[in-house]
């Protein structure tokens, strides 16, 4: 057998994690076993579907690595098709025109409730007469398309992550709606489980894997398949993405989308890293970092979890942060530009290319995400700094002005510096003194920087220098100390 697997997200919202989370285990599985993984856009919902976001679903899966070797396949261009399969089934009685009222389905559905029933369709216009269909048209009724379920059968399937997995036909709530209402002579737009169905036969898929959320409507598709007269594909039902009170991920948890996790600085290996860990336990001998080729060559559901996937922020960020620092500075660097520009950092981002890789190199071993690279090199691209709070009362010590006009003082004698002279500076100052050189760095990185804590003293020092404005951020701390 050929491996086909498909992804097929709907363009009613940006790409979600959990989907991009499928498309991972869909696109290790095909890579592993040198199969085809085949993009299918599910746009059917009219109202909802956007072009912007059918952008984002395309953009996404390619910022994740996830290249697909078939598609994007619209279902909305295939309406044709849909609705011609489902003449056959009406051609074969297994499907039939019902005509029942909005109203009329919500007295049945109140009548099963107040009688303790489940909700479900009495199939009452299974076996209408021509005659009966013909007085409900002359009213103007129009007509869902339903498909025939036998209550009597039992529906089942080995699960590549659940095993045997068993429902009964009485339970899949009646007869299925499998095309909206339209006139007596046409068939209204086709519905989900139906064209899904018909695009999987067409694109042979051999696995159906997606999300446990799906698995109600497995059973209903099993029918479906049957009854076109197709091959059944295996199905495989991951386990959901969970929030840490164990209720499934939603936008109510703020961060889902791909794009959001894009903006705020995580890198696609460790997106595509921590999605994979997300339900999947490696191989042991297998560290927990990893690239998807790496991964696909040891990936199988027999290391799928059937319990949900808790979404663990602390091992995301450690998982990045991994990858950042390991990141060659000048590929770090061109991640970094577009979050300073985005901040409105100002600088000359061509001619100073030297400066910005060695403001990379100090923030570098510091950074969890690329966003954080704002907050900690504000200082470095504003002429003059705020002081906080905290560096005030350090300047504020009793010394701490004779510190501060010490190293300015031997700065307007130093023509030029580097991370020697630097150090030797500071030594010279801290010997005419009187005080010890640790003394001196506290009181000079408030002075530099506005604030007690930061990236590396003397690197952050040259850094303005080079820029002119280490003397200026002296003068200024000067009339703040004492």
């Amino acid at each position: 057998m050929t491996v086909r697997v498909r992804i097929a997200p709907s363009p009613t919202g940006n790409l979600h994690i959990g989907t991009a989370r499928t498309a991972v285990f869909n696109w290790l599985f095909a890579r592993h076993h040198g199969g085809k993984f085949i993009l299918r856009i599910e746009d059917t919902d009219l109202e909802r579907s956007r072009p912007e976001y059918t952008d984002n679903i395309l953009e996404g899966l390619t910022w994740l690595g996830l290249t697909w070797d078939e598609g994007p396949i619209y279902q909305t261009q295939r309406f044709d098709i849909y609705r011609e399969k489902i003449q056959t089934l009406l051609d074969q009685g297994l499907a039939y025109r019902a005509y029942d009222t909005p109203e009329e389905l919500e007295a049945m559905r109140e009548a099963q409730k107040s009688s303790g029933q489940a909700p479900r369709y009495d199939n009452r216009h299974r076996n209408l007469t021509s005659e009966q269909q013909a007085a409900f048209e002359a009213e103007g009724r129009t007509a869902v398309i339903r498909f025939k379920i036998d209550d009597d059968r039992e529906i089942a399937w080995n699960d590549l992550v659940r095993g045997t997995v068993t429902w009964k036909g009485r339970d899949l709530g009646g007869d299925m709606v499998i095309a909206r209402a339209a006139s007596a002579s046409d068939i209204g737009q086709p519905l989900y489980n139906f064209v899904v169905v018909v695009d999987d036969i067409d694109m042979q898929i051999s696995h159906v894997i997606r999300g446990e959320d799906h698995i109600g409507n497995t059973p209903k598709q099993i029918l479906l398949y049957e009854a076109l007269g197709a091959t059944v594909p295996q199905f495989g039902h991951t386990p959901l993405i969970l929030n840490q009170a164990g209720a499934k991920l939603s936008k109510r948890d703020g961060v889902t989308s791909i794009s959001d996790f894009r903006r705020m600085g995580y890198t696609p290996e460790a997106i595509g890293n921590y999605m994979t860990l997300l339900g999947w336990s490696p191989p042991e001998g297998m560290t927990e970092i990893f690239n998807l080729s790496e991964a696909a060559q040891a990936f199988s559901f027999d290391r799928v979890n059937k319990a949900g996937a808790k979404f663990d922020w602390d091992k995301l960020n450690w998982l990045n942060s991994q990858y950042l620092h390991k990141m060659p500075i000048d590929q770090l660097t061109d991640l970094l530009i577009p979050y300073w520009q985005a901040a409105s950092f100002k600088t000359d981002w061509t001619a100073q290319r030297p400066w910005l890789e060695q403001l990379t190199a100090l923030i570098a071993p510091s950074l969890t995400r690329l966003e954080d690279a704002v907050a900690m090199s504000r200082y470095l691209f504003i002429p003059k700094v705020e002081f906080t709070e905290e560096a005030t009362k350090k300047l504020q010590q009793d010394g701490s002005g004779a510190i501060v006009q010490g190293i300015l003082a031997a700065t307007q004698q130093q023509e030029s510096l580097d991370e020697t002279s630097a150090a030797n500076l500071l030594k010279q100052v801290a010997k005419d003194l009187g005080r010890k050189e640790g003394q001196l760095k506290p009181i000079l990185r408030v002075a530099l920087t506005g604030d007690t804590r930061g990236p590396d003293l003397i690197q952050s020092w040259l850094l303005l220098h080079q820029k002119g404005w280490d003397r200026d951020r002296l003068q200024n701390a000067l009339v703040v100390a004492k």
